[in-house]
């Protein structure tokens, strides 16, 4: 099974980022936040990140062909991390950054905003175990279309999250949640290219 890093474009390889690194009882992996493509998720984002908002969460979904629903017709295979956020009524908090806006897509490896509507994000992140252009701009994976806000990408640790995968249940939502111990800015400030192997 292939475990690299994942950059969707050889030119994102080339921008800036900032690390983020997330620690489960399952092992780290290492996330490029990239602030200058997508500001305003990344600020909500980072903003968890300092205030030790996802320290001592959980990645508490999983979905795939095991939890698959037979009439599901846009399926995704993600991990989601954090906060569950059962409301669909939340409030819009951040501009809603879409594929289109920022150039980033959702390629194997992305890091995105779960959502209802455009912009009513909450505490919790997702990451793609494949490539999910659904959760485009443009895709049907949400009624609207806008799709999701992807805002960074596993740059290492590509195994962990792996890992964390093969932890499917039954049902989307873990019986037995994996517990996240802290989610940190990394205290090196690397490029993104130090860490990514781009594909095409």
């Amino acid at each position: 099974m292939d475990t690299a890093p994942v950059c969707p474009n050889s030119w994102l390889a080339t921008l800036p980022a900032v690390h983020v690194v997330c620690q489960t009882d399952l092992g780290s992996f290492t996330m490029a936040i990239m602030d200058k493509r997508a500001p305003q998720t990344a600020r909500f984002f980072l903003g968890d990140v300092d205030a030790g908002a996802y320290n001592r969460t959980s990645v508490f979904r999983i979905t795939g062909v095991v939890n698959r629903q037979a009439d599901e017709r846009h399926p995704i295979d993600v991990i989601q991390v954090g906060i569950p956020e059962n409301r669909t009524d939340i409030p819009t908090i951040v501009a809603h950054e879409s594929t289109r806006l920022t150039g980033l897509s959702h390629v194997r490896g992305a890091v995105s905003m779960p959502r209802y509507a455009p912009g009513a994000v909450y505490h919790s992140f997702f990451i793609c175990m494949r490539d999910e252009p659904e959760l485009d701009f443009g895709g049907r994976r949400h009624p609207d279309r806008l799709g999701f806000a992807a805002f960074g990408f596993v740059v290492d640790g590509f195994e962990t999250v792996q890992r964390i995968y093969r932890h499917i249940e039954p049902v989307e939502y873990l019986s037995r949640s994996i517990e996240v111990v802290q989610v940190v800015r990394s205290p090196a400030s690397l490029s993104y290219r130090s860490k990514t192997v781009p594909i095409s």
